[in-house]
């Protein structure tokens, strides 16, 4: 389906690609886009830094947009730290009247990145206000053939002081190389994420040769994706995480999704 052409566009970054198939279901097949190849086409355009083409997008559609194209642009925000746009997206979101929590987390996790704390607490205050609780992000891993769960800020798990300590080497290790800082300008500012925890049990309890499988309920955020590229540099392992949106194949100070995701 269009849909699916126009996904695998947005996840590989092929705009131009992405373009000539949205083009082509008018012109040579008749196909009038619906909400779902407007989102696609949002999240495309959006990936790829074309914020203001996406919101462009958006301000033609023939229709109004629903909760999936606004989802699409908030989701690039975050990406690209586009905190104007994000408060249009949420604002929207709002309007719609969806109750997911993700819109709001988004938008907070933006200003946090940004600085701007009050914002960071008026989102908390109006999901109170609207009852809006936050889906609980956890990441498991299998080792010994048992499952292993862990939650952010974890402190339930028998290891879990041999899992800070790791997680902590690990970190002091990225310090080093100045590449951690060089991109972010700080270390953990979304704190101990339950993948971050995760991979760093499996880094004290698989062999060396072995690939370290984490599987998350939630999309990695962008501070996470960075931190699991550089544990694969600096400790030569392979992680394979698979968040709620696509696997991530991190080696060598890279990730499969090319960024996209």
């Amino acid at each position: 389906s269009y849909v699916s052409v126009l996904s695998g566009c947005s996840h590989s970054g092929l705009v131009s690609e992405g373009q000539h198939y949205f083009s082509m279901m008018t012109k040579d097949h008749g196909i009038s886009p619906m909400c779902e190849h407007f989102a696609c086409m949002v999240d495309l355009l959006g990936r790829a830094r074309l914020l203001e083409q996406a919101k462009n997008l958006i301000d033609e559609m023939p229709f109004e947009p629903n909760a999936a194209v606004w989802g699409a642009l908030l989701g690039a925000c975050r990406i690209h730290g586009n905190t104007k746009l994000a408060e249009i997206a949420v604002n929207n979101l709002i309007e719609l009247d969806v109750g997911d929590s993700g819109s709001y987390v988004l938008l907070a996790n933006i200003y946090s990145d940004s600085g701007r704390l009050e914002g960071v607490s008026d989102m908390r205050k109006l999901m109170r206000e609207k009852g809006i609780r936050k889906n609980p992000g956890c990441s498991w891993i299998e080792v010994d053939n048992r499952v292993h769960v862990f939650t952010v800020d974890d402190t339930n798990h028998p290891q879990i002081k041999d899992v800070y300590k790791m997680l902590e080497e690990i970190i002091k290790k990225i310090e080093d190389t100045g590449s951690y800082v060089n991109e972010l300008g700080s270390i953990g500012p979304r704190g101990y994420h339950s993948e971050k925890l995760a991979v760093a049990f499996g880094l004290i309890s698989l062999p060396a040769w072995m690939p370290i499988h984490v599987m998350k309920n939630l999309r990695i955020c962008r501070d996470c994706h960075l931190v699991m590229k550089l544990i694969s540099l600096v400790t030569s392992r392979e992680l394979i995480v698979r968040d709620a949106n696509r696997f991530h194949h991190f080696k060598d100070g890279s990730c499969s999704c090319g960024d996209y995701w």
